[in-house]
């Protein structure tokens, strides 16, 4: 800790300002070190720390890989567009719209037989999809591409 002035040999005795300056300072240190020690023993305090830590990895890994599916997904539709002639893209553009068609028609048959607490839970599902809006629309696309390429196979 403090170095001790009064060995055998030195007749310097500190002076009580300097005693009363050694004791502050241990004070002091002492106080830190049992600082340090109660923030060792608090378990509920560490475990929060650390839950607080985990959750903010997962929060920027979730970001991370969602960011890299859009990426991955938004590739895919482009290679496969440009990979598929225009008569199938054609074909598929038209299957799309007879689906969206289909869908606005059986959605509007939906909202007027289905009960209100259905038809609340449909319209957060809507938003939910409206937000995610791009993947979604490259997924769709991709698998209207492949079965369409597939149908167009089985008549050769």
């Amino acid at each position: 800790m403090t170095h001790d002035n009064t060995q055998p040999g030195n007749e310097t005795t500190p002076s009580p300002e300097e005693l009363r300056r050694r004791v502050a300072a241990t004070r002091e240190e002492l106080g830190e070190t049992v600082e340090a020690l109660a923030a060792k023993t608090d378990v509920k305090a560490r475990a929060q720390e650390k839950t607080t830590a985990v959750r903010h990895q997962v929060t920027e890994k979730t970001t991370q890989v969602r960011d890299q599916l859009r990426d991955k997904a938004t590739h895919a539709a482009h290679a496969v567009q440009d990979r598929t002639p225009e008569p199938v893209r054609a074909k598929a553009a038209a299957a799309t719209g007879q689906v969206r068609d289909k869908a606005v028609h059986v959605a509007e048959l939906a909202r007027d037989k289905a009960p209100e607490p259905v038809r609340e839970k449909a319209g957060q599902g809507m938003r939910a999809a409206r937000a995610n809006r791009a993947p979604l629309l490259a997924a769709g696309a991709i698998v209207a591409l492949l079965l369409l390429v597939r149908r167009s196979r089985r008549h050769r």
